[in-house]
């Protein structure tokens, strides 16, 4: 830690604070060393951060034997609400800044019932997922929303989103925190929780990269549900293009099938053809009631054969579009997410990667599943609200304003 990285007169309590929540320094000679900082003046930042009750102190035996004093993040002075929006049902949790989920609840809510319903259905579970946790409303320092479409990442609103019939531009964050309000009440904040909004492959990569492969320069998570997207993290953070478009493949059209209408109303797209959806068509067509990727995934588990003929099937036109991705992206680990993420399904995936992709693209690359499966979408929603809240910026701010 010997070099500064920072001018000294521009290192605000937040910025210590990033240092702090990043283990690359924990002690106050470590903080002084990365800021070039005075101990006096460290001491005033920390000072800043233990009166909002943001740190935790712990004493050790060093090496030499004597007391260590250690400055970590506290991760139990806020809790998060986080909610994962699918199709067909959906899951909302209290999580602690950590992602630790503290309470849970999972039931049937139909995306096509409009934003409004949904919104305010949603919100009723609140109440009793607060009491659960055992915290007091006021310990709510945000929320955080996954939804199955494209996000504009500066407005939080969905946009064009083709399984979200009602929701294009609709706002979400405002018709959210007022349905909180009405149910739940005040928030640890002064004035409406904050909300935040992005699509579901972005959050389920960003809690899949910080859980398990945190240093993967470059991570792709594909998401194979009812629809199919990809979340991209580079670097440490996820890529979302200009406009919150990046990673859309289902979109992608096929050379071969141009009779297969997608809903986005285009034909020859990946997800009319390889989705949960598309293979659900597929099963009833042979007679089997299926209508979205849970029924499916309820096949595939069931080990019927029709169901696990499709799914690789349908892993080999994935992987048709994703020799691109990879060749492209050059990522270290393609991860594969959601219902139809299992064997026959990744089967296929890596019979035509390995085909068509130069051997150099996939020398270091691991094809892999989903490790934190169901909860990847809840805990990158959670992790999305602590990495904003808590940014450098918005951690000088909120101190400032003496919220904490």
């Amino acid at each position: 830690m010997g070099e500064h990285l920072m001018t000294p007169n521009q290192v605000s309590a937040g910025e210590l604070l990033q240092l702090i929540r990043s283990g690359r320094a924990n002690t106050r000679a470590d903080l002084q060393s990365a800021t070039g900082l005075s101990r006096s003046t460290v001491g005033q930042r920390l000072d800043l951060l233990n009166r909002a009750g943001w740190l935790r102190h712990t004493t050790g035996n060093s090496t030499g034997g004597r007391p260590s004093h250690r400055i970590v993040f506290d991760p139990g002075h806020a809790s998060v609400i986080a909610v994962d929006l699918e199709t067909r049902h959906a899951r909302a949790a209290v999580l602690d800044l950590a992602g630790t989920i503290l309470a849970e609840h999972t039931a049937p809510l139909n995306i096509n019932e409009g934003p409004d319903q949904v919104l305010d259905h949603l919100a009723t579970w609140f109440p009793d997922l607060i009491a659960a946790a055992g915290i007091e409303p006021t310990h709510v320092c945000g929320i955080g929303l996954s939804v199955p479409g494209p996000v504009d990442w500066e407005t939080g609103r969905v946009v064009e989103p083709p399984i979200m019939p009602g929701w294009h531009q609709y706002p979400i964050r405002e018709r959210l925190q007022k349905a909180y309000a009405d149910h739940v009440g005040p928030s640890m904040e002064d004035g409406p929780v904050p909300v935040f909004v992005d699509n579901d492959a972005n959050l389920m990569a960003l809690a899949e990269h910080q859980a398990n492969h945190p240093d993967c320069s470059a991570f792709v998570l594909v998401k194979v549900s009812t629809g199919i997207g990809a979340g991209v993290v580079v670097g440490n953070g996820v890529y979302r293009g200009v406009d919150g478009g990046a990673g859309d493949i289902g979109h992608i059209r096929l050379h071969d099938r141009p009779d297969a209408l997608c809903m986005c109303g285009s034909y020859g797209c990946l997800a009319a053809v390889a989705s949960g959806r598309a293979l659900a068509r597929e099963l009833s067509a042979l007679g089997l009631e299926t209508t979205s990727g849970s029924d499916v995934r309820r096949l595939l588990t069931e080990g019927h054969p029709d169901a696990i003929r499709l799914a690789r099937d349908a892993g080999r036109r994935a992987g048709e579009v994703l020799v691109t991705v990879v060749t492209l992206l050059n990522p270290g680990v393609l991860m594969l997410a959601g219902d139809l993420s299992g064997v026959p399904f990744m089967t296929g995936v890596r019979e035509l990667l390995y085909q068509r992709a130069m051997p150099r693209t996939t020398a270091n690359l691991q094809i892999v599943t989903s490790r934190l499966g169901d909860h990847a979408g809840l805990i990158g929603a959670a992790a999305m609200v602590v990495e904003i809240l808590y940014s450098p910026a918005r951690a000088e701010a909120r101190l400032n304003a003496h919220i904490g």
